[in-house]
């Protein structure tokens, strides 16, 4: 029988969604999925699940301040948030208004910086932004960091710190990469001596990420685009780690998204250690259960929002079955949930 939507919902008590980090880096709770069995953990513990030689995969995007609070010329408010910037004085935004901007209009945020809309592109609006500053400088003076929904409080300075890896470099997120909130510098560095090999790609994690499911049949779904770009040097990394017998483990679900997009597009055969022919590109792969992935082997993940695409990966990753088992355990373990939630180790599932 086709999947549908309903076949990724759970019940959630809203005290279990995170709405602050824990204290420290690392301190979170680890839940191991291998070969069907769960094992609680402690982060801290990741190391001993790793051997010499295995080569973690972290996405170093870095998370703009997204978010803008304005008026339109009528004076009606406004909020936006910058999906992807186009240009040094353009973006597409995603708008919340009482009505619809048309082509046009003008629109003034945090009583500092005047745009325009251009256009209309389905869901998002195409600004042109006024003045000398370039769209990235205007938001790192005037925007706000692009919290989730589910936390219910306004951006904070924890917030500028913890939401954010300790080793983000490329400025285009609008969400972070959570995976990678776990790891503090002294994690990576005892990850280091003991042999363990890091790489880095990026992935411009787009607002498209919390968009619901809308279609009841998941072969209906139109999956949003994202900008990923692996260099070559972590292409051969993943070829020494295939060379050696040695796990490819993506930290994150952005990290496993660019990795198995660059393989689908027959950019990287994995089973052949053939290289990358190109390094960069969109993506708009859903992968969903059922998917044959051919790069990754083992997931470092958080929890996900129930009917998310997110979710449907974990489930293509792990079975379905057994990730409706690891998210009851999860449950009645009172698991901390989402962004600045717990992890999962998760092995893949082997046909």
């Amino acid at each position: 029988m086709p999947l549908t939507l309903e076949d990724f919902d759970y019940s959630l008590p809203d005290d279990l969604i995170a709405q602050f980090p824990a204290p420290q880096r690392g301190a979170s709770r680890l839940l191991r999925l291998a070969l069907g069995t769960l094992s609680d953990q402690r982060f801290a513990e990741l190391p001993q699940f790793l051997r010499p030689g295995d080569l973690l995969v972290f996405n170093d995007t870095r998370v703009i301040k997204a978010r803008l609070y304005g008026v339109k010329a009528s004076g009606g408010k406004i909020e936006a948030l910058v999906e992807r910037i186009t240009g040094r004085h353009e973006a597409l935004v995603q708008m919340r208004a009482s009505h619809a901007p048309k082509p046009g209009t003008h629109l003034t945020f945090d009583s500092a910086i005047e745009a325009e809309v251009l256009e209309r592109r389905g869901d998002l609006y195409l600004l042109r932004f006024a003045g000398a500053a370039g769209v990235l400088e205007l938001l790192e003076r005037h925007g706000h960091l692009p919290l989730p929904p589910y936390i219910t409080h306004p951006d904070s300075e924890q917030d500028q710190a913890r939401y954010q890896t300790v080793y983000a470099q490329h400025p285009g997120a609008v969400a972070a990469p959570t995976a990678g909130l776990h790891f503090d510098e002294a994690m990576l560095a005892r990850l280091r001596d003991m042999g363990v090999d890091l790489a880095w790609l990026t992935l411009h994690v787009g607002a498209g990420t919390f968009q619901p499911v809308r279609a009841s049949r998941l072969a209906e779904h139109k999956m949003h685009s994202e900008r990923y770009d692996i260099p070559p040097a972590t292409v051969e990394a993943i070829v020494r780690a295939r060379a050696a017998g040695r796990a490819v483990i993506a930290v994150g679900t952005t990290s496993l998204r660019a990795l198995e997009a660059a393989a689908h597009a027959g950019a990287f055969d994995a089973a052949t250690g053939d290289e990358l022919r190109t390094t960069a590109g969109e993506t708009d792969l859903f992968i969903t259960p059922g998917y044959e992935f051919r790069v990754v082997d083992r997931l470092i993940t958080n929890f996900h929002l129930p009917k998310s695409t997110l979710l449907m990966l974990v489930a293509a990753f792990a079975g379905l079955e057994p990730m409706r088992a690891a998210y009851r355990h999860a449950i009645a373990q009172r698991y901390r949930f989402f962004s600045y939630g717990d992890a999962m180790l998760i092995d893949r599932m082997r046909r």
